[in-house]
C-alpha cells in the first residue's frame, strides 16, 4: 500500500506557502506528538540531495488524504484507544498553521530522527555510552566524604573540641590526645570509601572496555567491520552482535542470522524473567542480501523520547525513495516506505542475544537506555544503631553543657566565667568518647569477618561493613520470586485425565501406553488409512492408551516452542514461557518429540520413529487477559483439522463440555503448589474451518473494534463444546529449604512480601507452595482496578480481614499508591503476607521506600537479578543472591549470599549477635567516658570549682587505650544464647526488633551507674585522703581501672578465651606502667599495704552493689533467652 505514488494527487495550484520546512539540526527537538502521529499515519518525509542538508515538508491536507487512501485509519483508531489522538490533532493543527514545531518544548523533548550514517554533530548531542557506578570523582571525593562524616553530630563535636585546643586559653593536656583519635577515624573511613570506589571504578572500566563490532563503509572488498569499546558506541552506529553477547545500548533490530528475521534474547537482568523473549527484525532490512547493504541505505529511524517502560516503544523506520524532480519550482513530496516500530523490534541494553547473530541500529545510549533509567542511584546507608547513638550523643552533649554551666554557676560566675565554661566543656569531652566510633567500626569489621568465615553459609560476602547490626532489627522482608524463592526450573509433575491420574513416579507407564497407542495406529493405518480418525471419534469408550495418546499429542502441538539445534548437535527448546518448555520436554521424555517448527509447519517424532507433520493454520497466543492459548493445525497425512487449546481453569471451565471433576482436581493441584493447565480440543470439518476463516478475516480488516471482533469470532466458531482431554500440573522447583526458611522468619516476627514481575497465577502458586500463605488462609486477589471507588471498596474489605494474604497486580498497585497511598500502606503493612505481581523494577523500589517511610521499621530486600537492584538499593538492608541471572544484584547489595535459606543464619544468628554486641559495646564505652567525667566534676566541685584536670597527659591517653580498650572491645565476642537455640526459637528475634538492647531506658540506667560509681570512687578516695595530692590520683585511678575490668566481667554472658586473656594482660600492663610513670605514682606508696586495702575498699563500694542488683534481677525478671538455657 505504501508504494502508491501520492505525490501527484491534489498538487495542482499549490504554492510553496503550504509547506513547513524542518531543518536537520532540529530533528532531535521535534515534538513527540507530531512524530507519534507521523508514526501512526506513515508520514511523507522528503530528502533533498544526498549528503546535503535535508529538508522535510509536511502538508496537513495530504496527511488526511494519504491516511484515507492508504486505509490507515485503523492505526489512527488504535491511537485513539491509547488516548494520544487529542494531543496529536492539536499539534497537527498547529503544524498546518505554519508554526515551527521545533520551537515547541525545545528544551525537554528528547525524541529523535536518526539517519543512517549520521554526522558527528548529531551523534554528539546524545549522552556517551558509559556505564558509571562510581560515587565520587577526584574533585568530589573529599567534600562528599567530609560532609558525610561531619553531618553526624558525634564527629562535629570532636572536630570543635580538637580545634579548641589550638586556642591557648582553652588548652588542656596534649593536643594529640584530642586530634589523633579523630584523624584516625577519618583516615580509616576515607580509606575504606576510596577503596570501595576504586573497585567500582575497575568494574565500570571492564564493562566500558568490552569490544563490539560496528559496520563501517569500506572502499575495497575487505572487511567492513571495526572493533570498538562499548564506551565509544554512538547513536546511529550499526552494531553486529554474536550469540551470548550482551547488548551494549538500546537498538532497533535490523537483521538476524535466522531467515525468518527473528531472534531470541535473555532479559533476566532487565525484568528478572529467565525465559527467552522473541524479537523481530525490521522487514525491509531483513530482506537485504547481506549486512553490507545496510551501509548504502538511504534510511532513517525515528524514536520517541526515552522512557522507563521496557514494554513500550514508539518509532518508525523510513527508507527514502530516489528524490523526485520539482515542478514549477515546487519540490514534490516523496513517498518513502515507512514501517512502524514497537518494543518487539528493539533490543534493550543489558539483555543478551541468546542464539544466532544480529545487526542493530543504536537509538539510545548511556543514561537514556531503559536499563539505566530503571536503576536508581545508591544512597549512603546508615544503620539505625548509628542514628540512635547519634541521638544519645546529643543528650550527652546537653549533660556536658549542664555540668559545665552548673559548676561555673555554683562558683558564682566569677572572673572570666565564659572561658571557664569552655575549659570545663573540654575537660568533660570524654563524656562523648571518640573511641566509641573507633570501637564500633572495629566491631563491625569483626562481625563482617565472622559472617564471611561461617562454614554453614559459604560464599557469603559482606559488601557494606557498616550495616551488620541492621540484620538484627529486620521487620519486613521484600523478596523477589524468580531465582530467589524458586530455581526457575519447571518440571511436569502430574497429568490428570478424569478417570486416571499419572504422578511423577508413573511416567514410565505413560511412555509404555503411548508406544502401544502409536504402534496400534500404524496397524490401523495399513488396513484402512483414511477412516482411522473417524473410527476413533465414533467409538463410544476409547481405550486408555488412545485417550492418553490424544492428550500427549495435543500437548506436543499446542504451544509456542521452537526447537533449536546447538553447535554440539544437542537440541534445546526456546519459548517465552518456561511452563511450555517443561511440557514439551515432558512429551519428549514419554516418546513424542518436537523435531521441527517454523511459522507454518510442525514436525513430531513418535515412539516408533515415524514423523507426524502438521500445518499451522492459526495461532491465538496467550495473554494475561485471555489466560489461554489456542492453535489450529491440519494433519498433512489425513487432512484432519484440529483446534487445540490450553489455559487456566477459570476460563477453560466454560469452554469445555460439562464434566464433574475439573474444578475439584484443579483445586487439589493448586493446593500442592502446582501450576495447572487445562487441555482441550475440537475436531473441525473443512466446512467449519472455512466458515471460521472467512469470519476471522473479515474481523481482522475491520477499522474499529478489530481486537474485540476477532475474539468474538474465535469464541463463536471455536471456543465452545471442546472435548476435555486432561489437566497438567507443572512445578516450579523451589530453592533449597525455602519453606522452612520462610516459616522461621515468620515466627521471628518478620512480615514477608513477595514482589515479582511474573503473572498473578504463577505468583499465587508459588505463594502456596513456599508456605508463604498458611494452610487454609484466605487469599484475596486484586487485579485490574480502574476507578477510585473500586480501590476504596478493596481497602475497606482488607481493613475488615487483616488475616488474609493479598495478591495484587502492578497496575492496581500503582492506582492504589496514586489515590490512597497512606491508607493502602497502613492496611497492607498489617497483613501477614502480600504478593505483588507484574511489578516493574522501580515499583519494587517505591514499595520498599514507602514501607520504610511509613512504618519507620527496618526493611530487608532480597533478589537475584538486575531488575532487583533498585529494590535492593532502596532497602535498609539489601541482600543479593548469586544466581543464574548473574551477579548484578549481588554486586549492588550490602550482603551477598548463594541461596535464600542462608538468610536464616544471617538474620537469626549473625544479626542477633551483631546488634546485641554493638549495643552493649556502645553503652559500655559511654559509661567508660561518663565515669571519669563524673570523677572530674566531683574533684572540681570540692576544689573550689577550678577547671583543673584531675588526670592529665599519659593517664588520659592510657585510660582510653591500653588500660581499658582490649577488655571492653572483647565484648564483641559475647553471646547470650548459643547458635542452635537462636535458630530453634526464632521468637527470640522478636525481642530484638523492639530495640530494647539500646534504648533511652538502658541509656539512663548506665548514666545512673556511671554517676554512682564515679562519685563513689572520687568521694571514697578523698575520704581516705593522704597528705599529698599525688596519692589521690594514684588511688582513684587504680580503683577506676580495676572497677572497669570488673564491670566488663559482670557484663559478659558467655566467656571466651580472648576475654580472659584481655582482662589478665590489661591488668599486667597497668601494673608494669606504674613503674614508668613516676610523675603520677609514688612507687613506695603504691607497693604498701595501705594502698592495697584502700583501693580494695573503694572498688568494693563501687562494684559490689551492682553485682548484687544483677543477681537479684536474674532471679526476679530473667531475660527471655536465659529461660531457655
Amino acid at each position: 500500500m505504501s508504494e502508491i505514488p501520492l505525490h501527484s494527487l491534489g498538487r495542482k495550484g499549490k504554492t510553496r506557502a503550504g509547506y513547513v520546512p524542518l531543518n536537520d539540526d532540529q530533528d532531535t527537538d521535534m515534538p513527540t506528538d507530531v512524530l507519534r502521529a507521523a508514526a501512526a499515519r506513515s508520514v511523507n518525509l522528503t530528502v533533498k540531495g544526498k549528503g546535503k542538508q535535508r529538508e522535510r515538508y509536511i502538508d496537513a491536507d495530504e496527511f488526511d488524504e494519504e491516511a484515507t487512501l492508504l486505509g490507515n485509519r485503523d492505526r489512527m483508531l488504535e491511537q485513539v484507544e491509547e488516548g494520544n489522538v487529542g494531543e496529536q490533532s492539536r499539534k497537527l493543527s498547529r503544524h498546518s498553521s505554519g508554526q515551527r514545531p521545533s520551537s515547541i518544548h525545545k528544551t525537554q523533548d528528547k525524541s529523535r530522527s536518526i539517519p543512517f550514517r549520521p554526522v558527528d554533530k548529531l551523534q554528539s548531542k546524545f549522552p556517551p555510552n558509559l556505564v558509571r557506578n562510581q560515587k565520587y570523582n577526584i574533585f568530589t571525593f573529599f567534600p562528599i566524604v567530609i560532609y558525610e562524616q561531619f553531618k553526624f553530630f558525634f564527629n562535629l563535636y570532636f572536630l570543635l573540641v580538637a580545634l579548641s585546643q589550638f586556642v591557648p586559653a582553652l588548652k588542656i593536656g596534649f593536643i594529640v590526645t584530642y586530634v589523633a583519635p579523630l584523624a584516625f577515624v577519618l583516615c580509616v573511613t576515607m580509606g575504606k570509601e576510596a577503596y570501595d570506589d576504586y573497585k567500582r571504578n575497575l568494574r565500570d572500566r571492564e564493562a566500558n572496555s568490552q569490544k563490539y563490532l560496528i559496520l563501517v563503509p569500506s572502499s575495497d572488498s575487505g572487511p567492513h567491520t571495526r572493533s570498538v569499546p562499548s564506551s565509544s558506541l554512538k547513536v546511529g552506529d550499526l552494531v553486529v552482535l554474536e550469540k551470548n553477547q550482551r547488548v551494549p545500548a538500546d537498538m532497533v533490530l535490523l537483521r538476524t542470522s535466522d531467515a525468518s528475521g527473528t531472534c531470541f534474547i535473555r532479559t533476566d537482568q532487565l525484568d528478572g524473567e529467565t525465559d527467552w523473549k522473541l524479537r523481530v527484525a525490521v522487514t525491509a532490512t531483513q530482506k537485504l542480501v547481506d549486512d553490507r547493504e545496510l551501509l548504502d541505505l538511504d534510511a532513517e529511524v525515528y524514536a520517541d523520547a526515552p522512557i522507563k517502560d521496557i514494554h513500550t516503544f514508539i518509532g518508525t523506520f523510513t527508507i527514502h525513495t530516489p528524490h523526485a524532480h520539482s515542478v514549477d519550482d515546487v519540490p514534490m513530496v516523496q513517498v518513502p516506505t515507512v514501517e512502524p516500530l514497537s518494543a518487539e523490534n528493539v533490543l534493550w541494553s543489558n539483555t543478551v542475544l541468546a542464539a544466532g547473530s544480529a545487526v542493530g541500529f543504536i537509538v539510545y545510549t548511556g543514561s537514556e537506555t531503559r536499563a539505566v533509567m530503571n536503576t536508581s542511584h545508591p544512597e549512603t546507608k546508615v544503620g539505625l544503631l548509628d542514628l540512635e547513638i547519634n541521638r544519645l550523643a546529643k543528650i550527652l552533649c546537653a549533660v556536658t553543657f549542664a555540668l559545665s554551666f552548673g559548676l561555673v554557676a555554683l562558683n558564682g560566675f566569677r572572673g572570666q566565667w565564659y572561658i571557664y565554661v569552655f575549659r570545663f566543656l573540654i575537660l568533660f569531652s570524654s563524656i562523648i568518647p571518640i573511641s566509641l566510633r573507633v570501637n564500633l567500626d572495629m566491631g563491625k569489621t569483626v562481625y563482617a569477618q565472622q559472617i564471611m568465615n561461617d562454614s554453614e553459609i559459604p560464599g557469603t560476602i559482606v559488601r557494606t561493613s557498616t550495616l551488620p547490626e541492621e540484620l538484627g532489627r529486620i521487620e519486613y522482608l521484600l523478596s523477589d520470586k524468580t531465582g530467589t524463592l524458586t530455581q526457575n526450573e519447571m518440571e511436569m509433575k502430574k497429568l490428570h485425565m478424569g478417570t486416571m491420574s499419572y504422578g511423577f513416579d508413573s511416567m514410565d507407564e505413560v511412555a509404555h501406553q503411548l508406544a502401544s497407542a502409536f504402534g496400534a495406529d500404524q496397524v490401523h493405518a495399513r488396513s484402512s488409512s483414511i477412516a482411522t480418525g473417524a473410527q476413533l471419534a465414533m467409538r463410544g469408550r476409547r481405550d486408555m492408551s488412545s485417550r492418553l495418546r490424544d492428550v500427549v499429542l495435543s500437548l506436543a502441538l499446542c504451544h509456542n516452542v521452537t526447537p533449536v539445534t546447538n553447535d554440539d548437535g544437542t537440541l534445546t527448546y526456546q519459548a517465552s514461557s518456561p511452563d511450555e518448555v517443561a511440557i514439551v520436554k515432558w512429551t519428549e521424555s514419554v516418546g513424542l518429540t518436537l523435531v521441527f517448527r517454523d511459522r507454518t509447519r510442525m514436525e513430531l517424532q513418535t515412539p516408533t520413529g515415524a514423523r507426524l507433520t502438521y500445518d499451522i493454520l492459526d495461532i491465538f497466543p496467550f495473554t494475561s487477559e485471555s489466560k489461554r492459548m489456542g492453535i489450529v493445525v491440519r494433519d498433512v497425512h489425513t487432512g484432519e483439522v484440529l483446534f487445540l487449546q490450553k489455559g487456566a481453569d477459570v476460563v477453560m471451565a466454560r469452554i469445555v463440555q460439562r464434566n464433574d471433576w475439573l474444578e475439584e482436581e484443579t483445586g487439589n493441584m493448586a493446593r500442592e503448589g502446582l501450576r495447572t493447565l487445562v487441555v482441550a480440543r475440537k475436531r473441525l470439518t473443512s466446512q467449519q474451518y472455512a466458515t471460521f476463516k472467512t469470519a476471522h478475516h473479515a474481523a481482522s480488516i475491520r477499522l474499529d473494534g478489530r481486537g474485540e471482533a476477532m475474539i468474538s469470532v474465535v469464541a463463536e466458531h471455536l471456543e465452545h463444546d471442546l472435548e476435555l482431554l486432561g489437566l497438567t500440573g507443572v512445578e516450579d522447583k523451589l530453592q533449597d529449604e525455602v519453606k522452612g526458611t520462610l516459616e522461621l522468619l515468620r515466627n521471628g516476627g518478620i512480615k514477608i512480601w513477595m514482589l515479582t514481575g511474573d503473572k498473578i497465577e504463577t505468583a499465587r502458586c508459588i505463594a502456596i507452595s513456599t508456605k508463604l500463605v498458611a494452610r487454609n488462609q484466605y487469599i484475596h486477589e486484586v487485579a485490574k482496578l480502574k476507578t477510585s471507588d473500586q480501590v476504596r471498596d478493596e481497602l475497606e474489605f482488607l481493613q475488615s480481614k487483616l488475616d488474609c494474604c493479598l495478591v495484587i497486580d502492578g497496575e492496581s498497585l500503582q492506582l492504589c499508591l496514586n489515590l490512597y497511598k497512606n491508607e493502602f500502606i497502613e492496611i497492607t503493612t498489617k497483613l501477614s503476607a502480600v504478593v505483588a505481581c507484574r511489578c516493574s523494577p522501580t515499583q519494587k523500589a517505591d514499595v520498599a521506600r514507602l514501607i520504610r517511610h511509613h512504618t519507620k521499621k527496618r526493611v530487608c530486600c532480597i533478589g537475584d537479578g538486575g531488575n532487583d537492584v533498585s529494590m535492593i538499593q532502596a532497602a535498609d538492608v539489601g541482600v543479593g543472591i548469586v544466581g543464574k541471572e548473574g551477579k548484578q544484584a549481588s554486586l549492588a547489595a550490602d550482603f551477598s549470599v548463594t541461596q535464600f535459606s542462608h538468610l536464616t543464619k544471617l538474620l537469626m544468628w549473625h544479626g542477633r549477635n551483631s546488634y546485641r554486641r554493638s549495643a552493649k559495646l556502645a553503652q559500655f564505652v559511654i559509661h567508660r567516658g561518663l565515669i571519669i567525667s563524673i570523677m572530674q566534676a566531683v574533684f572540681s566541685a570540692i576544689f573550689y570549682f577550678a577547671p583543673i584536670a584531675l588526670y592529665q597527659g599519659w593517664l588520659m591517653v592510657g585510660y582510653a587505650t591500653i588500660y581499658t580498650m582490649a577488655p571492653v572491645f572483647s565484648l564483641v565476642l559475647d553471646r547470650d544464647v548459643n547458635e542452635d537455640l537462636a535458630l530453634i526459637y526464632p521468637e527470640l528475634y522478636k525481642e530484638l526488633t523492639k530495640g530494647r538492647a539500646l534504648s533511652f531506658k538502658t541509656f539512663f540506667q548506665w548514666l545512673m551507674i556511671s554517676v554512682y560509681q564515679g562519685a563513689a570512687i572520687m568521694i571514697m578516695s578523698l575520704l581516705l585522703f593522704e597528705t599529698e595530692f599525688l596519692n589521690i590520683v594514684s588511688i582513684s585511678f587504680t580503683a577506676l581501672v580495676i572497677n572497669e575490668l570488673i564491670m566488663v566481667a559482670l557484663e559478659i554472658t558467655t566467656w571466651h578465651i580472648y576475654m580472659v586473656i584481655s582482662e589478665v594482660v590489661t591488668l599486667f600492663f597497668y601494673v608494669i606502667s606504674i613503674a614508668f610513670l613516676p610523675e603520677y605514682f609514688d612507687l613506695d606508696f603504691v607497693v604498701s599495704t595501705r594502698f592495697a586495702w584502700k583501693v580494695a575498699v573503694i572498688v568494693a563500694v563501687s562494684a559490689l552493689p551492682l553485682y548484687v542488683i544483677k543477681l537479684i534481677r536474674s532471679r526476679v525478671a530473667p531475660a527471655a533467652s536465659s529461660k531457655l538455657l
